[in-house]
C-alpha cells in the first residue's frame, strides 16, 4: 500500500530546543499506528505538525503527497487534540455546520443532522455548547472530528478524560473508519487499548524515532514486553 503519511528528516524547534529531531517515518494507507512515548517525547508536536497546526523548521511532511496545510490535505484530515475544539457560544448544530462548510461538504445541513443523531445530541442541537455537560461536549467533539469522513485520523490521547459513553462511541467510530480504509495515527499512554487496534507501532523518545514496526501478537500477550517497549527501547 502507498504511504498516506510521510515524515522525512523532520526537525521542530521551540527556541533552541529540538522537540523533534531528524525524524523519518512512513505510515501506510489504511494502517493504524500507535504512537508511543513518555510525556514530552514529542508525540503531540508531531500530531500538530501533521494536522497543519504547527510549523516546522527542517525536513518534509506530506499527507497523501500534499502539505498538511494544503486544502487537499485539510479536507481529508480529522484531528482530535487535548481540547474539545468547539465554540461554546455556538449551538451544537452551528458548530457542526461551521466545520462542515470549512470542509466544503456537500449538503452540510444533512451531514450535520446525521451526526447530531449519531452522537445523541439531536434533541439539544439548538442549545449553546456552554450549557453542555463535559460528556456532551466530548460527543460533539467526536462528531466534529469524524464529520468529513476523514481519510487520515490524528488522535492525541483520545481516550483520556472521556466518559464511558464517549469511549464506547469513539471505539465504534474508529472501528468503522478502519473498516472503510482510513489511516489512523493514535497517540496514547494506554498501551493495551492502543495495541489492541494497532497494526503498527512507533516509539518516540526525546523527539527521536526509537522504534517503528509491525505490532506483533507478543506485544499484546506479554506485559513485560509492553513495559520494555515503552521504557527500555525509549532509553536506548
Amino acid at each position: 500500500m502507498p504511504e498516506a503519511i510521510e515524515l522525512e528528516q523532520l526537525w521542530k524547534f521551540y527556541g533552541d530546543y529540538p522537540a523533534v529531531r531528524d525524524l523519518t517515518l512512513g505510515i501506510k494507507e489504511g494502517s493504524c499506528c500507535a504512537l508511543l512515548g513518555r510525556n514530552g517525547a514529542g508525540k503531540t508536536t508531531l500530531l500538530r505538525i501533521l494536522a497543519g497546526l504547527s510549523p516546522y523548521q527542517r525536513g518534509a511532511v506530506r499527507v497523501f503527497g500534499n502539505s498538511p496545510r494544503s486544502a487537499e490535505a485539510r479536507h481529508r484530515l480529522g484531528f482530535l487534540g487535548h481540547g474539545i475544539g468547539v465554540y461554546e457560544d455556538l449551538s451544537a448544530r452551528e458548530n457542526l455546520l461551521f466545520f462542515a462548510r470549512i470542509c466544503e461538504l456537500k449538503n452540510p445541513q444533512a451531514v450535520t443532522g446525521r451526526w447530531l443523531e449519531r452522537v445523541g445530541l439531536a434533541r439539544v442541537a439548538a442549545m449553546p455548547v456552554r450549557q453542555f455537560s463535559r460528556g456532551m461536549r466530548q460527543r460533539l467533539a467526536l462528531a466534529r472530528t469524524f464529520l468529513n469522513s476523514p481519510r487520515v485520523l490524528l488522535l492525541d490521547e483520545p481516550f483520556t478524560s472521556l466518559d464511558d459513553r464517549a469511549i464506547a462511541m469513539l471505539s465504534e467510530l474508529l472501528a468503522d473508519s478502519s473498516r472503510e480504509g482510513a489511516t489512523i495515527l493514535l497517540s496514547t499512554h494506554q498501551l493495551r487499548e492502543a495495541l489492541a487496534i494497532a497494526t503498527d507501532v512507533a516509539l518516540v523518545e526525546n523527539g527521536r524515532l526509537r522504534y517503528a514496526g509491525t505490532r506483533t501478537p507478543e506485544m499484546l500477550d506479554d506485559p513485560a514486553l509492553l513495559y520494555r517497549l515503552h521504557t527500555e527501547l525509549g532509553a536506548a
